[in-house]
């Protein structure tokens, strides 16, 4: 699990909560269920099961693989539309290509994000390159949906290319852990990403037996989903392990600790740490489109029907 890393955290800026801050309590742990998604590669559903209300702005997260593809193997997604929300692709190991019917589009590689904001709609196809298919490899990512609220619906898309080596690192006063700030802010550390909705998205490694005591905006929601590895969360330390969602209380601080023994395959303890500011609005979502109303949902799919959110490109190099 390569994404971003450093030689020597002790050279990087260090975070910790106040030590007056509330820790927040854990209200939930919940274990993501497998499936597939697209034409067939395998995804955990980190949100499966956790009521909406603690999970506000995010909609859901997919944590695609962590999958040793043989030759032939790798598989993406075919032309989908998507209206009213925004998607987070992050790939931690290997490589994807996407492209939308405005003719956006790019590469994303190891600690790369693609930051796609759907708004008033359009076609998306996310796939591995041909040199990928022809050889397999290791592919792990993930893949969050971040909801509009309803001024912004309808914005017109864009993109962020969120580079590995933009993201900003940041460690724990003891150096034993790497803290990726992917967007938003942590203790005045601000990531690249830029939000419509206020969120901050970190990816955390933990070395066994390192803890981390986060500042956390008292008006965010917290969670914690595990990709790999195995510890504790919150200051009454329940545990986790890979596939499990944290669900926090509120308080000014967040809580994890790795375990002092990890499986043999895993060295770390691998964290995605969530927070975003609830939107509170009304929510109408079926498949690709997130809306307020369910008349909203009607007219995307008329709108998707009638080709208003875009045609697929006659030649477009992927998929084919």
């Amino acid at each position: 699990m390569p994404a971003v890393t450093v030689e020597n955290p002790l050279t990087l800026p260090r975070v910790a909560a106040p030590a007056e801050a509330v820790a927040r309590p854990v209200l939930a742990v919940t274990t993501a269920p497998s499936g597939f998604e697209g034409e067939g590669f395998p995804v955990r559903r980190a949100f499966a099961g956790i009521n909406y209300q603690y999970l506000d702005p995010f909609i859901m997260m997919d944590q695609m693989g962590e999958v040793e593809y043989a030759p032939g193997e790798p598989k993406g997604t075919p032309w989908h539309p998507h209206r009213g929300f925004e998607t987070v692709t992050y790939i931690i190991d290997g490589i994807f290509d996407h492209q939308d019917s405005n003719g956006g589009g790019g590469t994303i590689t190891n600690g790369d994000t693609q930051w796609m904001t759907a708004g008033s709609g359009l076609l998306h196809i996310e796939a591995p390159p041909e040199q990928l298919v022809m050889s397999g490899g290791l592919f792990h990512g993930l893949q969050l949906w971040v909801n509009l609220p309803a001024a912004d619906k309808m914005m017109a898309p864009r993109y962020q290319d969120i580079r590995g080596g933009q993201v900003q690192l940041l460690t724990s006063p003891d150096g034993g852990a790497l803290l990726r700030v992917i967007a938003g802010e942590l203790d005045g550390h601000q990531g690249p990403g830029i939000t419509h909705t206020p969120i901050t998205m970190i990816h955390a490694t933990l070395r066994p037996g390192a803890e981390i005591s986060l500042p956390w905006r008292e008006d965010f929601n917290g969670l914690a989903y595990v990709m790999a590895g195995r510890g504790t969360v919150g200051a009454d330390r329940r545990p986790v392990h890979v596939g499990q969602t944290a669900v926090f209380g509120k308080g000014g601080a967040l809580i994890v600790r790795a375990d002092e023994k990890q499986d043999a395959n895993t060295p770390d303890l691998e964290v995605v740490l969530l927070g975003g500011q609830p939107i509170r609005e009304p929510m109408a979502h079926y498949g690709p489109f997130v809306m307020n109303s369910q008349a909203e949902l009607r007219q995307a799919f008329e709108d998707f029907q009638a080709g208003r959110l875009g045609t697929i490109p006659a030649v477009h190099g992927m998929g084919e």
